[in-house]
């Protein structure tokens, strides 16, 4: 075959068999160089990006790397430092006995889901048309015959405004064997940072000199034809409800943490869609106009780690916060801020989703660095246009979260616009912008091109996410009830709640009587309704009365699916050490009501508002009453109504009035 080679020396043709090995074509490269350094000598398919260091495809034939007939190879090295001259590359020829080195995209764990749809070839089916199609039932024309997940026409009439990640990568990807697609990955991160070193060597490095060889090409802003989460899913509105529940008290703005897994969603050709299952509010102070929050937040490991233990392992899939400003004249409404005449994100918000998304990357196999992109999503409640509370869902594009890490952009004061920082060159801030374009269509309705500086608006760096709420809802914890965390003087969590809530639920009973009767497996449900809370088990944790072990057990256990149909399904949990000292805790920590404070049969209802101290001292009170009846000797008279201590000679209560019997 004939191979064309594109380097800085030149363009040559070499004539090789498909069967050569790399080691051929390295050696036959360099021999057209000067005073190149063998171990820098990279290829790739395009001018700028893929490339891939030669060392690492050692013991590979031409063949298995894709390479065809006529193809073009962009090659890249380095210059050595002493004036030896150029030898010839050594790889040793493939040997049977000896292993091939793997590469970094060939080692990477991705998630179910990318293993998922990798499985899958994504056409969409079609039917038999009727009108068109006038083979068998068994045959097959191009009227009926399936569509690529990638199809144009199909995009269109569904109204996908972009394709998914993999659909994308099906478009991308070399229509050859499955070891061309390993050897070269057809996705490149993009990087507008300048290359330190210099791959040319040639100068010192930025910023004290720069050339076209590390300096960032210009960047023009487009819409990104991908995203990497297509669908937002709350599994239950309740969880959306307990989260607004703060901001409806406090009228203070709210942040969480979304806490779910990554599904396979099918309206969308080979989509992906991110399930929230519970959220988690780290150490915030919320303001009515917005919110201060650290990152990174110093839960965040112990978190991470609770959501893996789960029967379906979970993890932080994105972030939620509210922006609801009550209207003054209607304060059952809220003020419609976001719309298309002001902004959907703000500027700060997007550098922020930049941020956040640029440090939780998504492993991939299709990416020379082993991650590309990433799936955290950004969601917003805010107002609707009739002043409803509803979820606007984004996440912003790999040219914003390139941009953000090379510092080339911040926030203004126009939230729907961003501005372009200056160009530094200062030794310890040292920042290269390039030129920055973006189109649009003027008032005549054509497409103009306009410089980006020193700002442009926000909506070239988001992408949509559709969202919604499943129709038969299933959520992993059946339960919401339990105090949410870090809400300081709203919602508290203690320990004695927790040992009130397993006494009243009857758990020391239940875990020491086998199941035997029907009223018994009601109660366990009940019971493993009320475990089956994400702020509890996130509270439990840090109690310390429950161990490691003994928490994947409960964890495990509460959010298994069958939780609610099997009363057996606790039984794990009261077997293990850890319970059994939590229910010794409540044995001791939760005693018999006294009878005095029940007086009538709806009074079980208002015991469980009244504190456990209240309870501790009534009964010393009935002790000490008991030892000296109507308080002879002591000097007191005590109401048996309210409690109140009076003096020896009243007959009524000074408090309540009621007489003292």
């Amino acid at each position: 075959m004939l191979l064309r080679v594109r380097s800085k020396d030149g363009n040559f043709r070499f004539e090789l068999p498909s069967t050569a090995d790399i080691s051929v074509l390295a050696n036959k490269i360099l021999e057209t160089t000067v005073d190149a350094d063998s171990a820098s000598l990279t290829v790739s398919n395009q001018p700028r990006g893929n490339e891939t260091l030669v060392s690492t495809l050692k013991g590979r034939n031409l063949q298995t790397l894709g390479l065809k007939h006529g193809d073009m190879i962009f090659v890249g090295y380095a210059t050595k430092v002493s004036q030896a001259p150029a030898t010839p590359m050594s790889i040793d020829a493939p040997s049977s006995t000896r292993l091939q080195q793997s590469n970094i995209w060939e080692t990477v764990q991705e998630d179910t889901v990318d293993i998922y749809w990798r499985s899958k070839d994504g056409k969409i089916p079609r039917r038999r048309d009727a009108r068109f199609c006038k083979h068998g039932i068994n045959g097959m024309c191009d009227y009926c015959m399936p569509l690529e997940p990638y199809d144009a026409a199909y995009q269109a009439e569904h109204s996908i405004k972009h394709l998914s990640y993999h659909a994308y990568l099906h478009k991308i990807s070399p229509k050859t064997s499955s070891a061309a697609v390993t050897a070269i990955p057809p996705l490149s991160p993009l990087a507008y940072k300048v290359k330190d070193p210099c791959p040319s060597g040639g100068h010192p490095p930025w910023p004290a000199g720069i050339c076209t060889g590390c300096q960032p090409s210009a960047i023009t802003l487009q819409s990104q034809p991908f995203r990497m989460v297509d669908h937002l899913e709350i599994a239950s509105p309740d969880i959306i409800e307990r989260f607004l529940k703060a901001w409806r008290s406090t009228g203070l703005q709210r942040f969480g943490w979304l806490i779910g897994r990554y599904e396979p969603y099918e309206k969308v050709p080979m989509g992906i869609k991110a399930v929230v299952e519970a959220l988690y509010e780290p150490p915030q102070e919320g303001e009515l106009d917005g919110l201060t929050l650290g990152i990174p937040w110093e839960d965040e490991p112990r978190i991470r780690e609770l959501a893996k233990i789960s029967s379906a392992p979970l993890s932080i899939v994105g972030y939620i916060f509210t922006d609801l400003d009550p209207d003054p004249e209607d304060r059952t409404k809220n003020i419609y801020k976001r719309h298309p005449h002001s902004f959907f994100v703000s500027s700060l918000e997007a550098i922020f989703a930049a941020t956040i998304q640029k440090s939780n990357p998504t492993p991939s196999r299709s990416s020379p660095s082993g991650a590309f992109g990433s799936r955290m999503v950004t969601a917003i409640l805010t107002a609707t246009e009739d002043g409803q509370v509803d979820i606007s869902a984004y996440q912003v594009s790999e040219q914003a979260c390139a941009m953000v890490d090379a510092d080339m952009i911040e926030a203004s004061v126009e939230p729907g616009i961003v501005r372009v920082k200056e160009e530094d060159r200062s030794q310890d801030t040292a920042r290269y912008v390039p030129d920055v374009f973006f189109r649009y269509k003027n008032e005549y309705n054509l497409e103009v091109k306009k410089t980006a500086k020193p700002c442009f608006p926000v909506e070239y760096l988001l992408v949509n996410v559709t969202h919604g709420f499943p129709q038969s809802p299933s959520p992993l914890f059946r339960s919401n009830q339990f105090a949410i965390e870090n809400r300081p003087g709203l919602e508290d969590q203690h320990i004695e709640d927790v040992l009130r809530t397993l006494a009243r639920l009857g758990a020391p009973q239940l875990s020491d009587s086998p199941l035997t009767s029907t009223s018994d497996s009601s109660k366990r449900l009940e019971l493993a309704k009320w475990l089956s809370d994400w702020h509890l088990l996130a509270f439990l944790e840090t109690t310390q009365l429950v161990s490691k072990v003994d928490m994947k057990v409960l964890v495990s256990t509460v959010t298994s699916p069958s939780l609610l149909e099997d009363p057996s399904a606790l039984n794990a949990v009261f077997k293990t050490e850890s319970w059994q000292t939590l229910m010794t805790f409540t044995r001791e920590s939760a005693p018999s009501l006294p009878s005095a404070s029940a007086p009538g049969p709806s009074s079980s209802h208002i015991d469980e508002d009244i504190p456990q101290d209240v309870f501790d001292q009534i009964a010393a009170e009935e002790a000490a009453r008991r030892e000296s009846p109507s308080g002879v000797g002591s000097g007191v008279k005590i109401c048996p109504h309210c409690t109140f201590e009076n003096p020896q000679g009243e007959t009524d209560c000074e408090v309540c009035g009621l007489p003292l019997g």
